[in-house]
This record gives C-alpha cells, structure tokens and sequence, in this order.
C-alpha cells in the first residue's frame, strides 16, 4: 500500500476510525479494541471547542445531540455524531445498545476526603441537638476525632475501608476525583493517608488526584503551639511528602479558628516550592482572607466558599482560579449555600463538588450534589451539569482529558435508563438513573 493511502495514514493515528476506508476495500478498517455504543436517545456534554472551563453564560450552554452513537477506541473518544451517519464498521467490534438510555459524561468530584477511618454519626446528634460545628471541634471532636481514630488504623485496613467509598462514587458516575489527606496531622500518618491514596490510583479505574491536607487542623499535641504545627508541615512534612511523590497538590483549611491567611501562604509557598500546586479550604465559617490568598499564590482553587464576599467575587474575575462549592456541606450542616448564581453572573466559572467525608458531608452522590445546586443555588440543570463535569475537571487540572465528550478525550461516561430529558437528572433527586457505568472504555460492574 501506498504511503498516501488511508490504511497507510490511519495507522499513524492520522484518519479517525469511521475514514480508515481503502479505495479498494468495502468494510472499515477497526482496531480489536473497540467499542460502538449505539441507540442513545441523547448524548450530552459535548465539547466540540476544547474548552477547559465554561464561565459566566457559557455555563448554560450543555449541547446534546438526540439518537447518536459513540465510538470508543483503546480507552478514549473515538467519534460521535447521529445513527444516520453511522457508519459501517467491521462486524466482530464490540457493540452496546443503549436501548435509548441518556450518555453523559462521567462527574469529576475535585474535593473528597474519601480516605478516612469511619463515621462520626455521634457528631451527626451532636448536630441535631444545636451544636455548630465550630463548637463540636472545639470540644475535641470534627477532625481531631477523625485523626485519632486514623492513628489506630493500619494502611490496610485503611485503604480497603476507603475503596469500599471509592466503588460507591463510581457507581453513582463518577469518573474521576481528588481524595486529600488531613486526618492525619502527623507526618507519619499523613504519609500514611497519602501512600493509601497512592495505592487507589494504581489499583482504581476512577482517575485519581492526591491533595496534602496536613494543615487541615492542628494535632492534639501542638495545642496552643499553632505556629509550631506550621513549622512542622512546612520544614518536615512537606519534604517528605516531595520525596516519595505522593501528592499532586497542597491544602490548606484558612479559615475561622483553623489556620490564617499568613500561615496559609507559608505553606503553599513550601508547597510550591516543592512541586505542589496550591489548593484552599476558605471562607466556610467566615470571611477569612481565603480567597485573596489563593490569588495571591496562584492556586487552581479556592473551595466552600460559603461565606464569599461580593469583594472575593470581583477579586477571582479573571483568574486561573476555580472557585468550587459544595454544596452538600451546606445541606448537611444546615449553614448558608455558597452565592453560586452571583459567581456565574459576575463571569465566573465555578465547580461543584461533593466533600464526602464523615463529618460534615457523608456522602459522595453528584447526582445529588447537582440536584441541590439547582434547588438551593438556582442553577439551571445545564449550569450544574457543567459544574460538576468539565468545571470540576479544570479544578483538578484534568480537563484536557475527562469531563466532556470530545474526540480524544478518555472515555468515562455512563448511560441513563431512558430518561424524558437532561432536566431529569437532577429533578429526580433520588431516582438511580444510571444503568451503566464505563470508565477508560471499559464498563464497571
């Protein structure tokens, strides 16, 4: 065959799989692996741009196309478009019938604490009884108690507890997510939290980020002694974190009672320094100077937010930063939802994320999560679509890779039983309406 021909030019990745078609042949030409979903009533979230983030209106924008079908090859997006143009394919590929489900692109959860060693559903009474959070943390409970039940747990234990919360998410859609450390609060079990998150990446299907959240609180033993908790994160526990590469960004819970916007910046600064790119908890429990230091050190987001200021609104105009919500803290703690709709019509691009942890979000559902976005944030369902898919990519510096369909990209997607529209999804808020779940080509089970 000639250098010219189109077999020759597909296999150099140069000819999508619907041309690889030699003048002399009549049957497309497809790799062995190779999958034809088909009868989709409607394919959503395509990105047909290449768009990172959507801000401001664009976030109403969710194009769907009706009766399509989606070609996946070796993991990733191979082609799209409408069963009548369809074209012919090799007959031993693989092929599943959507039977007019809905396929949406997986969500991308960017703030979890999914590694953790147990419920606090003691807290949960606490809560029910009048008890802030602020106050159930100051009496030695929140994360101090989190942290102490960590502390008696082995790494195996911990992570086959943790992947039991991993499998959950991926069978509601998610496909891919940030897990952080920061029930340690020492180096060893900090270490400890980040080797199991490590261990979940390479045996997980769901793409994995690992955050270092080692001043998510100060330890026990350092009471009294803040800045020399600060000292340990920042002189010890960030070089030993560096030297076994278990972290793809740094945290920091700035905010009321925990750390403030100085020590913040000291320790994304070491963070930085160190290869780790700056994340923050702000502005939850107060306006606390959260957002401007994450402006300050170019962090990739700023997350709660439910305490946001007008001001901190003006201040991300622009930005690289992704200011991120979550609200199912909102729900469960019964405080504030994060002024989302100003955000959006300011021109921002916010994400939305689930915080499953046991204290103040015990659940990782984003069904759920944009379920309340629409009803307690007054987000139209294509805002909170695409604050939870390729919005919650971009806050995980993920969204050249997952949270659209778009040729090329990794595959994780799930198919709906039939559905009447997009709407439904979060409108249904408590109906399982997916069917199937595929991640990285490959359905899940």
């Amino acid at each position: 065959l000639s250098k010219g021909c189109s077999i020759h030019r597909c296999r150099r990745g140069d000819v999508p799989p619907h041309r690889r078609v030699h003048p002399v042949l009549t049957q497309i030409i497809v790799p062995m692996a190779t999958t034809l979903i088909y009868n989709i009533a409607t394919l959503g979230g395509i990105n047909r741009k290449g768009r990172l983030r959507l801000q401001g209106s664009e976030m109403a924008q969710f194009e769907t196309l009706d009766n399509a079908y989606l070609l996946i090859q070796d993991g990733r997006i191979a082609d799209f478009g409408s069963m009548e143009s369809l074209p012919q394919l090799a007959a031993d590929l693989k092929r599943v019938d959507a039977e007019g489900g809905t396929v949406m692109p997986s969500f991308c959860d960017s703030h979890t604490h999914i590694v953790n060693a147990g419920s606090r559903e003691n807290e949960f009474v606490d809560k029910i009884n009048g008890l802030s959070y602020a106050e159930i943390a100051k009496r030695g409970g929140g994360i101090l108690n989190s942290a102490d039940k960590l502390h008696e747990m082995s790494e195996d234990e911990l992570f086959e507890q943790s992947m039991k919360r991993v499998r959950e998410v991926m069978l509601k859609g998610t496909g891919c997510v940030e897990i952080k450390s920061g029930y340690g609060l020492n180096t060893e079990d900090e270490l400890k939290m980040l080797r199991v998150i490590r261990r979940i990446k390479q045996t997980s299907p769901l793409k994995v980020v690992s955050n270092f959240l080692g001043a998510h609180a100060v330890d026990r033993a350092y009471a009294g002694r803040q800045s020399a908790y600060v000292d340990l994160v920042v002189n010890e526990m960030i070089p030993a974190v560096a030297a076994e590469g278990l972290a793809d960004f740094v945290d920091v819970f700035c905010d009321e009672g925990f750390f403030t916007p100085e020590e913040t910046g000291r320790i994304l600064q070491a963070g930085a320094e160190h290869g780790m790119r700056g994340k923050i908890h702000g502005q939850e429990l107060a306006p606390s100077g959260g957002v401007e230091v994450a402006l300050k050190h170019n962090a990739l987001s700023v997350d709660h937010l439910e305490s946001m200021t007008d001001e901190d609104i003006a201040m991300m105009i622009g930005t690289e930063t992704s200011p991120t919500a979550l609200p199912g803290t909102s729900f469960f703690l019964n405080i504030p939802f994060a002024p989302v709709r100003k955000m959006i019509s300011a021109g921002l691009g916010p994400a939305i994320a689930s915080d499953y942890n046991p204290g103040s979000t015990p659940s990782g559902d984003m069904k759920f999560v944009v379920s309340l976005a629409c009803i307690k944030m007054r987000l139209l369902p294509e805002e909170a679509l695409n604050a939870a898919t390729i919005n919650g990519a971009y806050a995980m510096g993920l969204s050249a890779d997952y949270g659209s369909i778009a040729i090329g990209k990794v595959a994780n997607f799930y198919i709906t039983h039939p559905i009447p529209s997009i709407a439904f999804i979060p409108y249904a808020y408590t109906t399982p309406v997916i069917r199937e779940v595929y991640l990285n080509g490959e359905q899940q089970n």
